[in-house]
């Protein structure tokens, strides 16, 4: 138990410097016509100071001019680590000049680069390496576009090429792709993980006499567990597909504000308990604001132009296969330190104020200091 309070002081520690989605993605966007291929890539800065070292006076903060006098060096290391081919012909790469893009979870190095193919471009043969050896979570998520044909992948974790046929995608991979890319965003999205921890946490015990009390046998455990997973599963299926649609869309300042904001009010009501037998009205009120945070990651990925149903369904499944794996993690743990008093009193509620806090420092990140 005491360890388990170490995590969670741990964990509130690092908040002040941790984003909620800590998962390294870069963005890759590349354009076929002919034997010209057109393109981006996206690169967050801090994977390019674990790729090349930009902080040249190592405080801890990396500045334009610092970035600026790194472009150099960072795109020899892309171009090292970025193969295109066709018909086991390489495809010169050129890079344009640094620029930095802002996106919800820091700044990104961001480099145009054009690249001319031997002959016309009908299947690309695509080697990414960034980062291997140095951060082995490091993924680039793909969109590849030749006339009105999209489609999308996600490299990076092996060393050998990823071929696409841009006549035809193949439709099982491209499910494939979305699903890894659902599991791998739940599982890397500690705000999501950390909202459904906290409306959880209470799930083996009853609010009685205005106290919590264990739950006498596992029924009623896995019933408010049901409905809460239930609940958190509808809502962000309906705005997830209602954003990657293009039906509705919010700001995602304002999304992941409020995001920050939901978890704090969650953390908060096992502390000062005002819903205790509805839980699951607040798991999904606040679960159609999540959609919108799972929306915009499909929205850096595409959805490729003839399988967006399919892939659609692909990543919220994913995002449903890693949220069920969670669960059936840490509902067991939970449920057999129920009748653990010191559950009750040191680490549900120590616990759940932790979870507030580094709430708390999201929010004002996101509210306050994004985009200042």
């Amino acid at each position: 138990m005491r360890r388990a309070l170490e995590v969670f002081a741990l964990l509130l520690l690092c908040g002040s410097s941790a984003e909620a989605h800590i998962a390294s993605n870069a963005f890759l966007s590349i354009d076929a016509a002919g034997q010209q291929l057109q393109g981006s890539i996206e690169l967050a800065i801090r994977d390019a100071e674990l790729a090349v070292g930009v902080d040249a006076d190592h405080d801890g903060k990396i500045t334009w001019g610092e970035l600026r006098a790194s472009s150099a060096r960072l795109q020899l290391y892309l171009a090292e680590h970025l193969t295109l081919a066709t018909h086991d012909r390489s495809c010169a790469l050129r890079f344009r000049s640094l620029q930095v893009n802002d996106r919800i979870d820091g700044a990104y190095a961001w480099l145009s680069f054009t690249a001319h193919c031997a002959v016309p471009v009908r299947q690309l043969a695509i080697r990414y390496t960034v980062l291997d050896g140095v951060d082995p979570s490091h993924r680039a998520l793909l969109n590849l576009r030749a006339g009105t044909i999209v489609q999308s992948g996600v490299l990076g974790g092996r060393a050998d090429a990823r071929e696409f046929d841009l006549a035809a995608p193949a439709r099982w991979r491209t499910f494939l792709e979305y699903l890894h890319a659902g599991i791998g965003h739940i599982w890397s999205g500690i705000d999501h993980l950390l909202f459904l921890l906290s409306l959880l946490l209470p799930a083996v015990l009853l609010r009685r006499q205005d106290q919590w009390v264990p739950v006498a046998t596992a029924r009623p455990a896995l019933l408010s567990t049901l409905k809460v997973v239930t609940a958190f599963t509808l809502a962000h299926s309906v705005t997830l597909s209602l954003a990657a649609l293009n039906v509705v869309r919010l700001p995602s300042r304002l999304t992941e504000s409020v995001i920050a904001a939901s978890i704090i009010i969650a953390a908060l009501n096992n502390v000062f308990p005002i819903v205790t037998e509805s839980r699951a009205r607040i798991a999904f009120a606040f679960g159609l604001l999540h959609g919108f945070g799972f929306a915009s990651v499909l929205a850096d990925m595409g959805l490729p132009h003839g399988a967006r149903l399919l892939s659609l369904c692909a990543f919220n499944l994913g995002i449903e296969i890693g949220q069920l794996a969670v669960v059936l993690a840490v509902m067991p743990v939970v449920f057999l330190l129920r009748n653990d008093a010191r559950y009750q009193r040191a680490l549900m509620p120590w616990g759940s104020m932790s979870i507030a806090a580094l709430a708390s420092v999201w929010l004002v990140q996101r509210a306050l200091l994004s985009g200042s």
